[in-house]
Parts: C-alpha cells; sequence; structure tokens
C-alpha cells in the first residue's frame, strides 16, 4: 500500500510539473517570436525559419520537451483518470503567465475560470484513484485480452475510418466536431499504448528485458500511429477553425475519451467509492467549466470596474452614492383628493 502511495504521488508531481513546463513553453517560444517580429525577421507565419537561431524559442522547445517527457513518465506511476485532466494546468499556466510577461490582459472570466481550475483539480486528486493495479506488461497484456476492452477499441477504430472515410471529407470544413472527434477516440487509445511503454520503461529500469517482448514494440508502433493521426487531423481543425473553440471543445472530448479507455482496461472505477466517482466527475466538470470561462471571453473585455453599477456601493452605503429610491406620488390619488 505504501508503495502504491508513493507510486501516486511521483505521478501526480510529474503530472503537475509536466503542464508547468508546457504551460511555460509557450510563454518563451511566443517571446521568441515577438522578438523576431520587432528585428523585422521573416515570421514563422510568412514562411521564415529565423526562429531557429533565437534562444529564447529553443528554450520554448526544451520546456515543451521536458514537459512531454515528464507527462510520459506520470503515466507510469498514476491513473491516467488524474494524469490527463491534470492537463488543463498548463492552460492556467500559460494564460496567467501570458498576462504577466506578454501583457494579454487576463479578465474577470479569465481569472474566475483559472480559479475553477484550481478547485476542479483538486478536487480529482483528492477523489482519484491512488491503487495501481497494473504493475507489468504481463499485466498489461492481460487487461488488454479483456472482452470489453476489445469491443471498445474495436468500436473506436471502426467509428474513427468512418469519420476520416466518410464524414470528413463532406463536413469536416463546417463542423469542428468532426476532426476533433477524431482526435478525441485515437486519444484514447494513444493514452493507453503511453501507459503500457511507461510500465515498460519502469520494468526496464529494473532489470527485466522488456525490450525482448512483442507487445512493447506493438505498443511503440500504435503509439506512432495514432499520435500521426491526432496531429493531423488536430492541425486541420485549429486550421479552419478559432482556436478559442478548438481547445476547449478538445480538452473535453479527449479527457472524457481517455476516462472511458481507462475505466475499461484498467477498471480503477471499480475500486473506487460513491463519493470518489461523485467527486473525480464532479472535479472534471468544474475544469471544464473554467476552460469554457478561460477561452469563450477571453477576447471580451470585461473588469472588475465595468460591472453592473447596481453592485457597487457609494459613500453613503447606497448605489451610485444616492440616497434610497423614494416612491413617486400618485397622480390619481391626488386628483381623488
Amino acid at each position: 500500500m505504501e508503495v502504491n502511495r508513493l507510486d501516486f504521488y511521483i505521478g501526480l508531481s510529474l503530472a503537475v510539473s509536466s503542464s508547468v513546463f508546457i504551460g511555460a513553453s509557450f510563454i518563451l517560444k511566443k517571446k521568441g517570436l515577438l522578438r523576431l517580429a520587432s528585428k523585422g525577421s521573416m515570421r514563422a507565419g510568412q514562411g521564415g525559419y529565423a526562429y531557429l537561431k533565437e534562444w529564447l524559442w529553443w528554450a520554448g522547445l526544451i520546456s515543451m520537451g521536458a514537459g512531454e517527457a515528464a507527462n510520459f513518465a506520470a503515466y507510469a506511476f498514476a491513473p491516467a483518470t488524474l494524469v490527463t485532466p491534470l492537463g488543463a494546468l498548463s492552460v492556467l499556466i500559460s494564460a496567467v503567465l501570458s498576462s504577466y510577461f506578454l501583457n494579454e490582459r487576463l479578465n474577470v472570466h479569465g481569472k474566475i475560470g483559472c480559479l475553477l481550475c484550481v478547485l476542479g483539480s483538486t478536487v480529482m486528486v483528492i477523489h482519484a484513484p491512488q491503487e495501481e493495479e497494473v504493475a507489468s506488461l504481463s499485466a498489461m497484456a492481460e487487461k488488454l485480452k479483456d472482452p470489453g476492452f476489445i469491443v471498445f477499441a474495436v468500436c473506436v477504430v471502426g467509428s474513427s475510418l468512418v469519420l476520416i472515410f466518410a464524414v470528413a471529407p463532406r463536413f469536416g470544413q463546417k463542423n469542428v466536431l468532426v476532426y476533433i472527434l477524431i482526435c478525441s477516440v485515437i486519444g484514447s487509445l494513444s493514452v493507453s499504448c503511453v501507459k503500457g511503454l511507461g510500465i515498460g520503461i519502469k520494468e526496464l529500469f529494473a532489470g527485466t528485458a522488456v525490450l525482448k517482448e512483442p507487445l512493447f514494440w506493438c505498443l511503440v508502433v500504435c503509439l506512432v500511429i495514432c499520435v500521426s493521426v491526432q496531429i493531423n487531423y488536430l492541425n486541420k481543425a485549429l486550421d479552419i477553425f478559432n482556436t478559442s473553440i478548438v481547445t476547449p471543445i478538445y480538452y473535453v472530448f479527449f479527457t472524457t475519451s481517455v476516462m472511458a479507455c481507462s475505466a475499461i482496461l484498467f477498471k480503477e472505477w471499480l475500486r473506487m467509492t460513491t463519493d470518489g466517482v461523485v467527486g473525480t466527475i464532479s472535479g472534471f466538470l468544474t475544469i471544464i467549466l473554467g476552460i469554457f470561462l478561460l477561452h469563450a471571453f477571453k477576447d471580451i473585455t470585461f473588469t472588475w470596474d465595468s460591472l453592473p453599477l447596481y453592485l457597487r456601493k457609494g459613500p453613503q452605503g447606497f448605489p451610485w452614492g444616492h440616497q434610497p429610491y423614494v416612491a413617486l406620488p400618485n397622480h390619481d390619488s391626488q386628483r381623488v383628493r
């Protein structure tokens, strides 16, 4: 039990540090690109590659690599039900740092969204399953043979093929959900592959000859295919639709798909109490609301000063600083008199 709890806290620390590195990487890259723009260099959007000579951009790239490595390692120690939703913290960190270093104003909605992301993440950490049942590749192989997961994987692959070849050519340019659904359902399988590879690498450092296991290399191949499909269709979605729309919708669908896959493959939810399940779902919904507030209203100039005047009290303790309302005289009653 103590070992499981130690692994849980290691995975939690890696997941949080991953969000910090990834969130900071966006700021460093953006700062580097802005410095190049101020010097008059050809911008990346115009086909230029001057950013390769900018140390801030490289610092951002290294930070991104460190974050992804930490995220990869986190799946080897903590349940996917915990690690995946905590990815929302990178959005929060990026938003907060951009308000300080890029002079991008964080309005009231954004600040409330950040607070909700922190609260939701905290609730999920408190209620997440802390015991890890799969500790070796052999145990992972047994999980992959489960009829429930086989049916889930067939449904994911089948629905993805239908979306890619039948739906995307007709509706992909019009409906944001098409490309995002492809990324999300395929992403649930890629996280399962990452989970298996993380366990395998942990065994490798412990002295087990996992490189001779066919399952290890099957997971590598599946991961490469899944990530390639995700990158392709996510880029298409970002190219066609607004980022403020794509990011929150993708987070919701991707995280939901991963949590469903984790529940079927690892059966983490079966070992959770009722209040643990309710707490995890509540935390996830709170994070969704926070992400929505961060992105949906980020271009709206809304501060505490622009709140309706009746919410602010003047020196006399009444709205606008005036005296309270007095009932107007009734003209009909005056005429009767």
